[in-house]
């Protein structure tokens, strides 16, 4: 069986709304989760979900 699509990683200004484990990136402001969501999106080839105003998901597809 082989993943065609998964959760490269989580960007939010809510670490504790997030379970353990993967990628988590905390950032401190709003612009700065949109900054870190905007660029991983580009380097890990993914695409940029946001899921509330505090958390992001970069999915590969």
């Amino acid at each position: 069986m082989e993943l065609d699509k998964f959760i490269l990683a989580v960007v939010t200004t809510q670490p504790e709304k997030i379970p353990v484990g993967g990628y988590v990136f905390h950032c401190h402001s709003i612009e700065e989760m949109d900054y870190f969501a905007a660029n991983l999106e580009a380097i890990l080839d993914g695409i940029a979900h946001k899921l509330s105003d505090e958390i992001y998901i970069i999915v590969k597809h």
